[in-house]
């Protein structure tokens, strides 16, 4: 039996078990899998996991087998999540859009939950998988599609520096218990962007086009606190029609509108649960980027989340709270 958690609360560590309960735990913990034996060896596996706001993160030590998501267990009308796998020992084959991408210790590698994959653990193994929504990542589901299954080296680049702090946050899921931790995730997300983001640079043909789409998203991040900011003056900033910009933001399967909304919505998200802009108020937060209309933002949020702002941010504080009470 496994105990029933709430936001930002570290799970004990499940004792060993065998492929038919590993399945029904890795259904309900991630998402519908096909799981079996690999070769003629008997599965077991045992697991460590948190969950961090809408990040989960788990610790997994398994013997061979492979993983399947097929096209008939997608279900197009549920929101899409990415997982990046760390690999800690053994190894593993990820083969994702045509690619594949065999990992060692220390390499990591990202995959979309919308689209079929596999994973062969020839050998007994284990690895940090990291689970998250799309719409904690500046990067359209297009530009993702380009980076999945690309293996990012623990030898070189920025890998180098991001992949073994991956690997310490795996071994240390049990301080990610309190509501500091959400600063914590969220800047492992943003490390993991700007390594996806250095190799769809390197990808880049260098054409004047895609140059120009990867400028005019970094304007639109740069200015989200403007209140004035809108498709229309992106587009005079950049000396572009809107029909141009809408062409180029089309390309990424979503409007530029709703870019710009879902990155402000983003950013107030991370700071209503942000210990040190607890003293500040709901209004003072939106504000900060760009959202001055309090009715408004509180439409757009609710629309987004199923709650307020105020009460989204009270059930992420509330662990802070019970602890400054009881210190009190």
């Amino acid at each position: 039996m496994h105990q029933v958690r709430r936001d930002n609360e570290v799970l004990d560590s499940s004792p060993t078990v065998d492929l038919l309960t590993w399945r029904a735990i890795m259904g309900q913990a991630v998402v519908p899998l096909e799981i079996s034996e690999y070769g003629n060896g008997t599965f077991s596996g045992r697991f460590r996991q948190a969950r961090v706001d809408a990040v989960g993160l788990f610790d997994m030590e398994t013997a061979a087998h492979v993983v399947r998501r097929p096209a008939a267990l997608i279900d197009e009308d549920q929101p899409r999540f990415y997982k990046m796998s760390l690999q800690l020992r053994g190894q593993v084959r990820l083969e994702q859009d045509g690619r594949i991408a065999v990992l060692h210790p220390g390499d990591l590698a990202i995959y979309d939950t919308h689209r079929p994959y596999t994973l062969t653990f020839p050998e007994s193994s284990r690895a940090m998988v990291m689970i998250f929504p799309q719409g904690l990542v500046e990067l359209t589901p297009e530009q993702v599609s380009r980076v999945t299954a690309v293996r990012f080296p623990g030898d070189r680049g920025f890998s180098r520096m991001i992949n073994p702090f991956f690997a310490e946050l795996s071994r240390n899921l049990d301080q990610l218990g309190g509501t500091y931790a959400s600063r914590l995730v969220f800047s492992a997300l943003d490390l993991m962007v700007t390594t996806l983001s250095e190799e769809l640079h390197r990808q880049d043909d260098g054409g004047a086009q895609s140059a120009l789409t990867r400028e005019i998203r970094q304007y639109i991040l740069r200015h989200l606190a403007d209140e004035s900011l809108t498709p229309s003056t992106v587009a005079a900033a950049h000396f572009v029609s809107l029909r141009y910009l809408y062409t180029l933001f089309s390309e990424g399967g979503e409007t530029v509108s709703a870019w710009i909304r879902s990155q402000r919505l983003m950013r107030i998200r991370r700071d209503l649960t942000d210990p040190l802009y607890a003293d500040k108020p709901v209004s003072w937060i939106a504000g900060r980027w760009g959202l001055h209309d309090a009715a408004h933002f509180s439409r757009l949020f609710k629309a987004e989340h199923g709650e307020s702002p105020s009460a989204y941010r009270r059930r992420h504080l509330n662990v802070t709270s019970e602890l400054a009470a009881a210190a009190a």
